[in-house]
């Protein structure tokens, strides 16, 4: 198995010599991509578990509004952008795969409607029109389009994405059907609001820096994680989906009661 992961990294680098490409061989699924993912998806749920607190009163709701606890929730939500490139481009590695592609984006699109219909009904005020499973769709639409692209141009739009989506805004965009794309001075609230810019940039990062690792044999020489935790985080890591849909109702079902109960 070494031998033949070694021939591969040596292919990929002889290939690559004038460009960094991602038509590599194919490569086993990584663990340590799940493991990232897992440790996002638990961080969510930390992130959402403080909120709901707070939302009960259980907690002074200046906490989960505090500066540095947003600032870990966008974290977050960087951590799953710039893995939607990584994992692309990983996917894409022996081939773009259609079908499969277009079945995961009609589960995320689906699920990214049934966000913003559940939000509609129960959070009408800040309901969520375009939050990180509909960032997540897009940016797998134009990662896609992208894919083939000089690797440098790649990062080039990755970075000139994230910088315009803080330098530049106009009322002009504050509508809903606008807000979305990042250019909103004053965007309508929403629990959850990840527009294209600048996240969208995190993405095309994360196929950059995907393709470099690619061309340049490291992904190859990624092992297998051993061990409880580790293997606990990669199951985590592939079921970040179901369990993102799931978790906040299955929070706010266990701790109104219990809430109520307490009073």
């Amino acid at each position: 198995m070494n031998q033949r992961c070694d021939k591969r990294s040596s292919v990929a680098r002889t290939s690559s010599a004038r460009e960094p490409s991602s038509r590599t061989s194919v490569i086993p699924r990584l663990d340590i991509v799940d493991v990232v993912r897992g440790l996002a998806i638990a961080g969510v749920v930390l992130f959402h578990l403080v909120w709901d607190l707070a939302y009960l009163g259980v907690i002074p709701a200046g906490i989960a509004t505090h500066p540095w606890w947003l600032l870990f929730g966008r974290s977050l939500a960087g951590t799953f952008m710039v893995l939607v490139g990584v994992s692309l481009v990983l996917a894409s590695a022996g081939g773009f795969q259609r079908r499969a592609f277009m079945r995961r984006l009609a589960v995320l699109a689906a699920a990214a409607l049934a966000i913003t219909l559940v939000t509609r009904v129960v959070f009408p005020q800040t309901f969520v029109y375009f939050g990180i499973l509909h960032a997540i769709a897009l940016a797998s639409v134009v990662g896609v389009l992208v894919l083939r692209l000089h690797v440098s141009l790649i990062a080039a739009l990755g970075i000139a994405i994230y910088i315009l989506g803080f330098s530049w805004t106009s009322s002009a965009f504050d509508p809903r059907w606008l807000a979305w794309t990042g250019f909103a001075a004053s965007p309508p609230l929403s629990n959850d609001f990840v527009p294209v810019f600048p996240w969208l940039g995190l993405t095309l990062l994360g196929m950059a820096g995907t393709r470099l690792a690619l061309a340049r044999g490291w992904a190859y020489r990624v092992r297998p994680l051993e061990g409880r935790s580790a293997r606990f985080l990669v199951w985590l890591g592939r079921h970040s989906l179901p369990i993102y849909l799931v978790h906040q109702p299955l929070l706010l079902g266990i701790l109104t009661p219990l809430v109520e109960l307490a009073r």
